[in-house]
């Protein structure tokens, strides 16, 4: 199959329809173009993103099934927060954007590279200053030990990246966002692919065209201005969930 290219030139040339990605490797629909704003935001609102390494060209992808986490239904197990009380966690939203970025851009353990190149690292940074990207800190004794970063269309929360430091420091990242998002009425947390990670906190599959009727009824919608900031009581709330599980 011809994989369609894209203008890096003509921001309004469209994305070839989803339902004409690849299914092997899963989900690859186009290479090309440009990580604009308008590229990025317009890839999103089809249930589209990038993804490639430093030597390929931009790569974007819209697999199925897709892995979502509807924030009322996060789970925060028991031994979750009881590292919430033992680790002494501060939970920021939107303070330090760049820091998160870079965080998740380091290599990690066995890892020899990262996807999120220069340019990915700039076009994201781009798009918090345009009140679209939003990260979530988790500190410690002030220093950043964890967190998460992504982008919000309507009541949509498309999730990049996360990186931790410290034992259960992204779970946590993860559980505060979907709280907070849950009383902003938000619909869902695009997680993209499956993990057993995303999995044990209450991540489900989806059929891509369940996802994409769901993008087209909530992305339309107001969204959350930014910058962001968490309610003062969150903290307390995740000691209190509702849905503790081992």
């Amino acid at each position: 199959m011809h994989l369609p290219w894209l203008d890096p030139h003509n921001d309004s040339q469209p994305f070839p329809d989803p339902g004409r990605a690849l299914s092997e490797p899963d989900g690859l629909l186009a290479a090309g173009g440009n990580l604009s704003p308008n590229r990025l935001l317009r890839a999103y609102r089809m249930g589209i993103f990038p993804w490639y390494s430093a030597e390929q060209p931009i790569l974007w992808w819209s697999p199925d099934p897709r892995l979502v986490l509807f924030p009322e239904l996060v789970r925060v197990s028991r031994s979750l927060r009881k590292s919430l009380r033992k680790n002494h966690f501060a939970i920021t939203a939107d303070t330090d954007f760049a820091a998160v970025i870079d965080a998740c851009a380091a290599p990690r353990d066995g890892a020899s590279g990262t996807w999120i190149t220069l340019e990915m690292n700039q076009a994201y940074c781009q798009l918090h200053q345009l009140g679209h990207a939003h990260s979530i800190e988790i500190w410690q004794q002030g220093e950043l030990v964890g967190g998460l970063y992504g982008v919000a269309v309507g009541r949509v929360f498309y999730g990049e990246s996360m990186f931790s430091r410290t034992s259960d420091a992204s779970k946590v990242a993860l559980v505060a966002l979907a709280t907070q998002l849950q009383r902003w009425n938000f619909a869902l947390i695009d997680c993209q692919a499956t993990t057993d990670h995303l999995l044990s906190m209450g991540a489900l599959e989806i059929p891509r065209s369940t996802f994409l009727q769901l993008l087209k009824r909530y992305c339309p919608q107001p969204s959350q201005p930014g910058p962001w900031r968490l309610d003062s009581d969150l903290l307390d709330s995740l000691f209190a969930s509702t849905r503790p599980h081992e």
